[in-house]
């Protein structure tokens, strides 16, 4: 006599030697009923079934059977055909929203995935073992800790040109505060897209980010000076706080990540190629990130302050400030031009004073003595020094000469050249003596 194998669950073994224990007498149907959450009438069921069939009764009659509410094979081969067309280096999770907008196929990420997987679309990622790191709360206000970064990446992939992304993103939400594409991260491109924060949102309490040149002098004899950068900040009554790991400012670092998977790939389904573009299309982007993303602040309370700058005082702030002394006739030199005040008299309360020195990032200079617009002419205008860069513009330095010097014609001396025939010369004979 052969055995029969019999294919249970845990829940219905644990059923079937309740229902035992009713059949034998040794529980009540009442408390069983109790026990296992179901009815009397219910109980009385699988006592019957369990004496007409066995334990076989007990089983579920859906083992085996194909569910009811299974998906067609001819979507699931439509679906695959959509990301092997569109989506082929797209993640689970953005394939199936993307399937939802653009096709309206309104699956769950797992079977998406479980699908790709099987289809040899996506590869399942190995669980790295976590670094431990200590985990800062998140503010509770809305504008009370701003991350700053800049993400260069190839966000156009092969139309476009390489650029970096500026990414401004609070601590208490993790909402996108302000996104801007620029050539290169300098301090001409944090200071313009803070000047989109606080048009948008005002002046939040402080900024958190890294110890780059750009946010803090390095050099320990400089210790204590101020950047471009951190003095506008300290104008504007905006705090500043520099992490000393990448870990520390995490939220900016997790963001950035997910942009470069999101944002390039939403720009390629748009065929958006050039800055101008992208720049116009990410309000759309950052509205629908946050509300994917972002979480409500432990407190209501918003932390962000009005502006109290006019929007001429805000030009001149966010702008590069140098000093200059005024000589004896009111002159002083800047970026190889002399200048000199007009309007003065004979000008000698003036002589030897500092001056401050606005330049603009469009180049237009505005002359400032304790608070007040100095009117000047130009005397004299020679080349412009070379521009310095650092480790995060010199590739858009690059990039630009290398397409200046491709745009400029190739020089090829003239026939009777010196250069010609310099390979010609023949070196006169040696005089004995």
């Amino acid at each position: 006599m052969t055995k029969e194998h019999i294919t249970m669950s845990h829940k219905e073994i644990d059923r079937l030697e309740m229902i035992q224990a009713v059949a034998n007498k040794h529980l009540r149907q009442a408390e069983a009923a109790q026990r296992l959450g179901l009815s009397v009438r219910q109980v009385k069921r699988l006592v019957r079934r369990y004496r007409e069939h066995g334990a076989t009764g007990l089983r579920s009659g859906h083992r085996g059977r194909r569910p009811n509410n299974a998906i067609a094979e001819t979507v699931r081969q439509e679906v695959l055909a959509l990301v092997k067309t569109h989506y082929t280096d797209f993640g689970p999770t953005l394939a199936c929203e993307k399937l939802a907008e653009r096709h309206g196929h309104h699956l769950s990420v797992e079977t998406l995935r479980q699908w790709m997987v099987a289809d040899g679309l996506w590869q399942p990622k190995q669980r790295k073992q976590a670094r431990i790191h200590q985990r800062r709360p998140r503010r509770p206000c809305l504008g009370e800790l701003i991350q700053i970064d800049g993400s260069p990446h190839d966000w156009f992939e092969v139309r476009g040109p390489r650029c970096t992304l500026m990414v401004f993103i609070d601590d208490a939400t993790g909402r996108l505060m302000a996104l801007r594409f620029v050539p290169a991260e300098t301090t001409q491109a944090y200071m313009e897209t803070l000047q989109q924060y606080l048009d948008q949102h005002g002046r939040p309490v402080a900024l958190y980010s890294d110890k780059h040149s750009i946010f803090r002098v390095n050099h320990p004899e400089h210790d204590g000076e101020l950047t471009q950068f951190s003095r506008a900040l300290k104008t504007l009554d905006i705090a500043v706080i520099h992490a000393n790991t990448p870990q520390a400012k995490g939220r900016v670092e997790r963001a950035n990540q997910t942009l470069q998977d999101r944002l390039v790939k939403e720009l390629r389904l748009r065929e958006i190629s050039d800055i101008d573009a992208a720049n116009a299309f990410l309000p759309t982007f950052m509205a629908d990130f946050n509300a994917r993303f972002a979480v409500e602040p432990q407190s209501p309370q918003d932390a962000h302050r009005p502006v109290l700058h006019s929007p001429e005082e805000q030009a001149l702030i966010l702008c590069l400030h140098h000093t200059r002394k005024l000589s004896k006739n009111l002159c002083f030199q800047f970026k190889n031009r002399e200048y000199q005040l007009q309007g003065q008299g004979k000008g000698y309360r003036l002589r030897g004073a500092t001056l401050t020195v606005c330049e603009a990032f469009d180049g237009t200079i505005t002359l400032l003595h304790q608070g007040h617009i100095m009117p000047y002419r130009l005397l004299a205008e020679g080349e412009p020094p070379t521009p310095l860069d650092d480790e995060k513009s010199v590739h858009h330095s690059v990039d630009q000469a290398k397409a200046k010097q491709t745009a400029k014609p190739t020089y090829k001396p003239a026939p009777d050249h010196p250069w010609r025939g310099r390979g010609n010369i023949t070196p006169a004979p040696a005089q004995t003596p």
